[in-house]
């Protein structure tokens, strides 16, 4: 019996370009600095790519594949914890749509295919808001935000 999936969606809209928003997921010297990690492939469909934390130890945090690629509007990859990159359960999908809208961009990020429960489904609920401001933030201002902030004790 295959078990129950979830999916988690989020939109953002940043005064920036199309081409600028997908260079900034792309590049790694560009996702450094509003993630703390690289996304690291060669973007070609059936490529690897790897989230690599940006520090001394370049530890691959996250791995798996380009499925499709169409600079600069839309990039779909497979996602799944490094330390489970041999189990295909394991795998969820990420879909990057970005279109012009007016003056703007309106970056959709859809992380579907996720186990529901799952701690990997509990942390992009967390993750992907942050990450994301993170990068309108960038684009916007030239400054990300730090992703690894936590919430002050009340």
């Amino acid at each position: 019996m295959s078990k129950e999936k979830t999916s988690f969606v989020y939109v953002t809209y940043i005064r920036s370009t199309p081409e600028k928003v997908f260079e900034a997921i792309t590049k790694p010297e560009i996702a450094r600095r509003y993630w703390g990690h690289e996304n690291v492939s060669d973007w070609k469909p059936g490529s690897t790519w790897e989230h690599v934390r940006a520090n001394e130890q370049r530890t691959v945090e996250l791995v798996g594949k380009v499925v499709e690629v169409a600079p600069p509007t839309r990039l779909v990859i497979t996602w799944a914890n490094a330390s489970q990159a041999a189990d295909p359960a394991s795998y969820s999908r990420v879909s990057f749509d970005v279109a012009a809208y007016e003056e703007m961009v309106r970056l959709t990020v859809t992380h579907d295919e996720l186990e529901a429960g799952s701690g990997m489904a509990k942390g992009i609920q967390q993750g992907w808001p942050i990450v994301l401001s993170s990068l309108k933030s960038l684009l916007e201002t030239g400054q990300g935000i730090d992703v690894f902030a936590k919430p002050k004790a009340a």
